[in-house]
């Protein structure tokens, strides 16, 4: 297999499980020196032994909170000191902000999305998705600017451009994160740092699943039902090759896009 990332060094934040573990067991395999983050210690240890083992390739977990600056920070040094450089940094610690809510349930009157969300809930929110991505992107191209390369890719959701089956809380975010990774491509194209998002359709992701409120197989039946693209069960390994198209230097010259993997379910409602 050509590995198409091999001598470059990804740190992958919220890579303990779903997409991130993906990403993480997926660059490794194509040659990259991976730095796992995440909050969950004792599985983001075991996670980055298991992908280690299976491909040979060094794999460090570090614990990081996306929201404390001084913890994203230690992240990019640790990666540093480990390794020397830093060529990729895939932002992917999220949040749903809808804990414990089903978005897709029958709505039992007006404004069911709206009354969901408290004043803390929405901070946190945006806290994670948002400000961690911005963390994130900071402490990666304080290490890239010098080097005068680096690809940061921040993570979206098909609710970017498909609208009304998601709460307003989780759809602000992403369109937040979006924005500002658009943004940072034109502050950062200078430095030849390229900054881009992925956005995928409904995956079975520990978190989706669990703010759902529904079982696995109940979550991935229901979205494999509505897809657009037939034939085809998205997992999180369809989100993570995407991934690694976009941060490899096969995409060396594409900035400033947002990546929908939704297998056309967006042209839906376009």
């Amino acid at each position: 297999m050509a590995k198409r990332l091999q001598g470059k060094v990804a740190l992958i934040t919220g890579g303990a499980r779903g997409i991130g573990a993906a990403a993480a067991r997926l660059f490794s395999r194509h040659g990259a020196k991976v730095v796992i983050t995440d909050i969950r210690a004792e599985l983001g240890r075991s996670v980055s032994s298991q992908i280690q083992s299976e491909s040979g390739q060094p794999v460090t977990y570090v614990q990081c909170d996306v929201t404390s600056d001084s913890d994203m920070q230690n992240a990019v040094d640790a990666a540093i000191s480990m390794h020397g450089k830093l060529d990729i940094m895939y932002s992917n610690a999220a949040v749903s902000g809808a804990v414990g809510q089903n978005p897709l349930e029958e709505k039992k009157g007006p404004g069911i999305l709206l009354s969901a969300v408290d004043r803390e809930a929405f901070r946190s929110a945006f806290d994670v998705n948002v400000y961690g991505s911005f963390l994130a992107a900071k402490h990666a191209a304080r290490v890239m600017i010098p080097e005068r390369k680096g690809s940061i890719l921040m993570s979206g959701s098909m609710v970017t451009a498909s609208y009304g089956a998601a709460p307003h809380l989780y759809v602000a975010t992403k369109h937040a994160v979006v924005g500002l990774a658009k943004n940072l491509c034109v502050e950062l194209g200078e430095y030849g740092i390229r900054v881009n998002s992925i956005s995928p359709y409904g995956v079975a992701t520990p978190m989706a699943v669990e703010s759902s409120g529904l079982d696995e197989e109940t979550y991935e039946g229901m979205f494999t039902a509505m897809a657009n693209l037939k034939g085809v069960v998205f997992k999180v390994e369809d989100v993570a090759e995407a991934a690694l198209t976009l941060v490899s230097d096969e995409s060396r010259y594409i900035s400033g896009v947002n990546l929908l993997v939704d297998g056309g379910h967006s042209l839906k409602s376009a």
